[in-house]
């Protein structure tokens, strides 16, 4: 199926519109009008090459939610007019260990929504700043009618990428977690951290954010300026949840954990973090990583955030200004996450 889409075709080149071809539905796979697209900083790193491992031409784009068009004739778990989103990964080899306790992000055969290969090892995939996308049924979920499309395109990534580790390392009542970054993803953290009870802290260099962060749910908000600023908050926290994508020495914020204390990395910066190791082992703290989530995850944070009507607060944009948005979004210009409508893609076409 021939498919209109806008592409870098190389790296630091300007997106611009670009036809490819999806495939036709197989049996067990789902074809999706796509309706909105979210922008994700990932993007924008995978699209100017900055970690060193991408192809191109390249349509980027995997916070994806839209309509099915049609169905091969073994689904089972979609229809015709359901609404559904796409994520970060759209097949894996189904029969590792991670694969088969639901952990797919993990797969080491997994396939990630666009700059990757099909199980073929030759077809490249391509992302949702596209009219139409084809997904094997067991990758896409099920959006909950509770839940508006443009803004629930975000939940896929930017949700699950701050829904897992909030899951993980039991976020709930009577912790204290911090989000360090109020950005794209540290605004969902806040939400999802507040949905679930916990004493929700933002920590940040900007002051003016101190509104934004008790209007989507912080208890506390810290600005960290100065060794007095960062000795106020010493061992106080149970979890830092880490958004910061841009290069900084992590050691003065793990001690801002309590003993045991967990410091989650979501965010992924283009050059290594710097660490002292006595802000580990001080207080016996752990340094993680923590990706997006499996499927079954991902629909369970769906689920939740119709439960408690958590969306991103996000800015629609035509995708003819996609690469004004990039800037923007550089620029930490947006609250909080730039949506593309994709029907300025259809109604360019004609």
């Amino acid at each position: 199926m021939k498919t209109l889409g806008y592409a870098a075709l190389g790296p630091r080149s300007p997106l611009v519109p670009f036809t490819f071809e999806r495939r036709t539905p197989g049996a067990h796979d789902v074809a999706i009008e796509i309706q909105f697209c979210g922008i994700c900083h990932s993007d924008i790193h995978q699209t100017r090459d900055e970690w060193a491992n991408s192809t191109f031409p390249m349509v980027p784009g995997h916070e994806i939610a839209g309509i099915v068009s049609a169905v091969g004739g073994s689904v089972t778990k979609f229809k015709v007019g359901d609404r559904v989103g796409v994520g970060c990964i759209v097949d894996s080899d189904g029969t590792c260990h991670d694969c088969r306790v639901g952990l797919e992000q993990f797969c080491p055969n997994g396939v990630y929504t666009y700059n990757s290969l099909e199980q073929d090892g030759v077809t490249p995939t391509q992302g949702g700043y596209s009219e139409r996308i084809v997904v094997s049924e067991n990758f896409v979920l099920r959006i909950p009618d509770e839940l508006p499309l443009d803004a629930a395109a975000p939940l896929l990534c930017a949700g699950i990428t701050t829904y897992s580790p909030l899951r993980h390392w039991h976020a709930g009542p009577g912790g204290k977690v911090a989000v360090l970054g109020l950005g794209g993803l540290g605004h969902m953290a806040v939400k999802l951290a507040h949905a679930m009870r916990a004493e929700v802290s933002v920590l940040s260099h900007s002051p003016a954010k101190a509104g934004d962060a008790r209007r989507l749910g912080a208890d506390e908000f810290h600005v960290l300026e100065g060794d007095a600023a960062f000795e106020s908050l010493a061992r106080h926290f149970d979890l830092i949840i880490n958004t910061v994508s841009a290069e900084m020495d992590l050691s003065p914020y793990l001690r801002l954990l309590r003993r045991d204390g967990t410091m989650a990395l979501v965010g992924l910066p283009e050059k290594p973090i710097a660490i002292e190791p006595f802000a580990l082992v001080g207080g016996r703290h752990s340094l993680a990583g923590s990706s997006i989530g499996g499927i079954p995850e991902t629909q369970e944070m769906l689920d939740f955030c119709a439960l408690h009507g958590i969306v991103s607060d996000i800015e629609l944009t035509p995708i003819q200004k996609v690469n004004e948005a990039y800037d923007r979004v550089l620029g930490s210009d947006v609250r909080y996450r730039f949506v593309i409508d994709i029907a300025t893609l259809r109604d360019a076409r004609g």
